[in-house]
Order: C-alpha cells, then sequence, then structure tokens
C-alpha cells in the first residue's frame, strides 16, 4: 500500500446561479459524473455532505465559486478520469457554465495515506501554486502539466 495519495483541487466561477436555466445542463449533470469519478480506478475519496452534493459546502472562495476536492491513488488514474472518461465531455462544455480561469483554478498536492484535505487547506494549496511558493515546510504543489512523484516513489527525495 502506498504512503501517498494524490489531492487535488479545481475550482470554477459560475456565470450565473446554480438553480438558473444556463447552468441546469450542469446542475443535472452533477450526479452522473460524480459517480463516474467515484467508480473510477484510481478514486479514493471527495468531499461532499451526506446527501453527495459538493455545491452547498462551505469553503474559503466566494460563493459563485464553485469546488471540487478529491482523492485519487495516482497522477495518471486522475488523468485517465479527467481526460479519457465521460467527464472530457462536460469539460468541453466548460464556457456555457464558467467564466474563463484569470489564473491556477486547479492544483495537485500529496497527502499521506488516510488524510482527507479541508476546504481550506485546498485554498492554501492553491494560493502556494499561484504565488509560485515551493518551501520546505509545505508539501509541494504542482499540475498535470507539471506532475510530482509521490514522496515514497523511487528515486524521490523529497
Amino acid at each position: 500500500m502506498a504512503n501517498y495519495e494524490l489531492a487535488q483541487l479545481n475550482i470554477a466561477h459560475l456565470l450565473a446561479p446554480l438553480d438558473s436555466g444556463q447552468l441546469s445542463d450542469f446542475v443535472n449533470n452533477l450526479d452522473r459524473i460524480n459517480t463516474l469519478a467515484e467508480a473510477s480506478d484510481g478514486f479514493v475519496w471527495r468531499l461532499k455532505d451526506e446527501t453527495g452534493n459538493a455545491t452547498d459546502l462551505n469553503h474559503p472562495f466566494p460563493n459563485d465559486i464553485i469546488v471540487n476536492l478529491s482523492v485519487w491513488q495516482s497522477v495518471e488514474l486522475l488523468q485517465d478520469y479527467v481526460f479519457r472518461s465521460a467527464h472530457s465531455d462536460i469539460m468541453k462544455r466548460k464556457k456555457e457554465w464558467f467564466y474563463p480561469a484569470q489564473e491556477a483554478n486547479m492544483v495537485l498536492w500529496w497527502v499521506k495515506a488516510g488524510h482527507r484535505p479541508t476546504a481550506l487547506e485546498a485554498h492554501t494549496r492553491l494560493m502556494q501554486l499561484r504565488a509560485g511558493e515551493q518551501t520546505a515546510d509545505q508539501p509541494a504543489v504542482f499540475t498535470f502539466s507539471r506532475a510530482q512523484p509521490a514522496p515514497d516513489s523511487e528515486g524521490h527525495t523529497g
């Protein structure tokens, strides 16, 4: 069993309220896409309330930002879900529902196996990525394009 798991946060700035007609297709697909994620190879956990909803949870972002926070076994398995499943069809439509990102809106970092990050922790990691801060006392933050191996992977000393 691995000593580390991959945490991921992505946020999106809504073009309209979640209960608006403009976002109805997005909202109507949430359960299907979340169920797909939870059934995907490598999925470990996602932030949600007792009903399975993550859109109403408190988080440190503005109210018109939605948050997706999850934990996966590896970067590769998360990429398979994001880019090679039905999730990619939803991503192709993001301009219908979200403002274009003006700065980093996604961050990855390794957590000890069994740790479940909070929304505040995830916010801190995104701010760390945006600021370009990589310090010895903070876990390394990265993106898909600059993926880093888990701290316990062979040949990595971090």
